[in-house]
């Protein structure tokens, strides 16, 4: 979609707002004196700004040679020619402050664009957002640049070396779509020849620090092409190359994937393995048959098989979950015990799977009893993913990995401001 098409669709969507519209006078009286104070405030900063630089140059300094134009998108409006300074030589040997070289917009609307694009707005929403401020339709490119601080501050935090050594890890895996360049080729309208695009399934691998205070924070995180062996070898041996020192690591908690356990021997083995009991339950849940049921509930109503589905389910699952609901080690293995008794008549085949390494689900109680919220489950690691998956479903298929990544490095901030968590995060 063209800029033109796309800026008559926006104005259709603005003319069925229900409040009343300024009139269109009073509304150019406005922007153009707010525009213009933000101007002449710009570029008197800016003027401030070559003559402090000034000040400190040693020697002959070099003379002032009038301004250049530039176009600036700010939260009042878009600037068409806003005056900057500039000297007869050194201009690029010289740090802006205020505005970068190339920048065509202030930090605090590319900060407002970032937010509205991790709270889940595609980029064709944010033009729709942004049109009211700038007066204009920001191209999709133009949008795409925004992320662009985003991407190089994602790629320096991501290989930076981890300094901390947390004796506990949460690890697990996010499903998304990944468009990739394949060998096949189509004609487009113009009749060009154009190299095939295909989404692809990919899992974001991520590993979370849980420290002895409660704090936690996110390590790590990689695209992989699947959840295998392989991939959880590169995996761990990413967190090796950035500094992590493994034989320090005492619990890995992780759902049930079927390519972590011999990993974790490998490269962690003295810690012990906590398996999510979430996981396990829900594992189990998915495994029920329905049979022998109750036509009756515990008051004697009579219920319908649906009903009847869903007491089972919920009683299952609550009882499931009451045998972790105690600090005591044997008493758990006790209403385990009672667990077991009470369901395996009706639902031996769930009651089966839920028996799987079940003893990997107790690791946690080997912990201090503070920390047992924390790692008997993947729970803060989920949320996170949770949040990621509410962009990730606004936008499909992410254009590349990189994108990807810096959508998810994001969503990691936003996490770390929203519930002041441990602010080291130039780890990530």
């Amino acid at each position: 979609m063209d800029i033109v098409t796309r800026k008559a669709q926006i104005l259709r969507v603005q003319a069925q707002n229900p409040y009343p519209e300024l009139k269109e006078a009073l509304q150019e009286k406005l922007d153009t004196e707010v525009l213009g104070v933000t101007q002449s405030v710009l570029e008197a900063a800016l003027c401030e700004e070559v003559q402090a630089h000034l000040n400190q140059v040693p020697g002959e300094r070099p003379r002032r040679s009038g301004y250049f134009k530039r176009v600036l998108d700010s939260e009042h409006g878009r600037i068409a020619a806003l005056s900057v300074p500039k000297l007869r030589h050194s201009n690029g040997q010289r740090d802006w402050q205020i505005l970068q070289r190339y920048q065509r917009g202030l930090g605090s609307l590319l900060n407002f664009c970032l937010c509205l694009y991790v709270m889940g707005l595609s980029l064709r929403d944010l033009q729709e957002a942004l049109y009211p401020l700038l007066g204009t339709v920001l191209s999709v490119n133009a949008i795409n640049r925004i992320t662009e601080v985003a991407q190089q501050q994602m790629s320096q935090r991501r290989t930076a070396t981890i300094t901390t050594a947390p004796t506990i890890l949460l690890v697990d895996g996010v499903w998304v779509s990944i468009q990739y360049t394949t060998e096949e080729t189509f004609e487009d309208q113009a009749g060009h020849l154009r190299t095939l695009r295909q989404a692809q399934e990919r899992v974001v691998l991520a590993a979370m620090a849980i420290y002895p205070d409660g704090t936690r924070e996110l390590l790590h995180y990689e695209i992989a092409q699947s959840e295998s062996q392989a991939a959880w070898e590169e995996f761990f041996k990413g967190l090796q190359v950035r500094g992590l020192n493994l034989d320090g690591v005492e619990v890995v908690v992780s759902d049930g994937t079927n390519g972590l356990p011999a990993v974790l021997k490998t490269w962690v083995p003295q810690a012990q393995h906590q398996l999510c009991i979430t996981h396990k339950v829900r594992a189990m849940l998915r495994h029920l048959r329905y049979e022998h049921l109750s036509t009756q509930d515990a008051q004697g109503q009579a219920l319908s098989t649906t009903e009847a589905k869903k007491l089972r389910y919920s009683q299952l699952q609550a009882d499931a979950y009451d045998i972790y609901k105690t600090d005591d080690w044997m008493e758990a293995i006790e209403r385990l015990v009672s667990f077991v008794q009470t369901w395996r008549p009706v639902e031996p085949h769930a009651i089966r799977t839920f028996l799987k390494d079940i003893t990997l689900t107790f690791s946690f109680y080997d912990l201090d009893e503070s920390l047992f919220g924390l790692v008997r489950t993947t729970n803060a690691l989920e949320r996170l993913f949770r949040e990621f998956r509410a962009k990730t479903d606004e936008i499909g298929a992410f254009p590349n990995e990189n994108s990807c990544l810096t959508l998810f490095f994001l969503v990691i901030q936003r996490d770390h401001a929203k519930h002041d968590r441990l602010k080291s995060v130039a780890k990530t």
